[in-house]
């Protein structure tokens, strides 16, 4: 395996990171939530980040993939890290050949299922259970690990809390804030 390819299995395993810390915790009622008219819930972004996840999958292995929505938000997660977990064992598998270029997994479906890890941040907040800041350079990410059992922040912020509006972007921002 190449060093491009190591650096897509590291980025699979961000993405899973990214989205257990989104999951983490949140309220029960979370999975249904929904934003606005035709925003994505939880659940439906999830499924919607497996087929982004599936589709770069075709680009090694060909045909289509269109997953059906599972009934439970609990089923989709499992999906969704299995479909990580066959994406980055592809990645190691030298006899496969891609129809697109390594830099092309990650601008194209990597960095959409990204984005969608963002997303189901800010639903959090939206659905008032926001998820805590954490230095994000110090995150145990493993490039081995894209289930769902993720590690907890090593590096959280200290000053970070629930009922606090978003804060300057500093290295403290309660003290970037009293300037």
């Amino acid at each position: 395996m190449n060093d491009t390819r190591s650096l897509l299995q590291h980025f699979l395993a961000a993405i899973a990171y990214r989205t257990q810390k989104a999951l983490r915790v949140a309220p029960q009622d979370f999975a249904d939530f929904r934003a606005g008219t035709h925003v994505r819930t939880p659940h439906e972004l999830l499924w919607h980040m497996t087929g982004v996840i599936g589709y770069a999958r075709t680009m090694l292995h060909g045909g289509d993939f269109a997953p059906p929505r599972l009934p439970t938000f609990a089923e989709e997660v499992v999906r969704f890290h299995a479909t990580l977990g066959a994406l980055r064992d592809d990645f190691a598998d030298a006899s496969l050949q891609a129809t697109i270029s390594d830099a092309q997994f990650l601008h194209g479906p990597l960095a959409d299922a990204m984005t969608h890890a963002g997303q189901l941040a800010l639903l959090r907040r939206l659905a008032g259970a926001p998820v805590p800041s954490e230095n994000f350079i110090h995150a145990a990410v493993d490039a081995a690990n894209v289930g769902e059992k993720q590690a907890l922040p090593v590096a959280p912020d200290p000053w970070w809390r629930p009922d606090q509006p978003p804060l300057p972007p500093a290295p403290n921002p309660l003290e970037a804030g009293s300037q």
